[in-house]
C-alpha cells in the first residue's frame, strides 16, 4: 500500500541520527559546492540535490567498505 510508505517519509529509522545525518548532510553540500542552508532549500536543482544525495549514498559505502576488511 502506497499510502502506508508515504506516512513514514521524511522519518529515521534511529531518530536520534537525525543531527548526524544533518551535519553529513551540511559537510557534503560545502565539499562538493553546493549551497546548502538552514530550512528551505526547495530552490536548489535537481542536479545539485541529487549531487548530495549521491556523495553521501557513495561516502557511506566507502566507509562500510573499510569496516568489512
Amino acid at each position: 500500500m502506497a499510502s502506508s510508505n508515504n506516512s513514514n517519509s521524511g522519518r529515521m529509522a534511529v531518530p536520534e541520527a537525525k543531527e548526524a545525518m544533518k551535519r553529513f548532510k551540511e559537510e557534503v553540500a560545502s565539499e562538493i559546492g553546493v549551497p546548502l542552508k538552514d530550512g528551505y532549500n526547495g530552490d536548489l536543482t535537481s542536479k545539485q540535490a541529487g549531487s548530495i544525495g549521491g556523495e553521501m549514498v557513495k561516502k557511506m559505502i566507502m566507509k562500510q567498505e573499510e569496516q568489512m576488511k
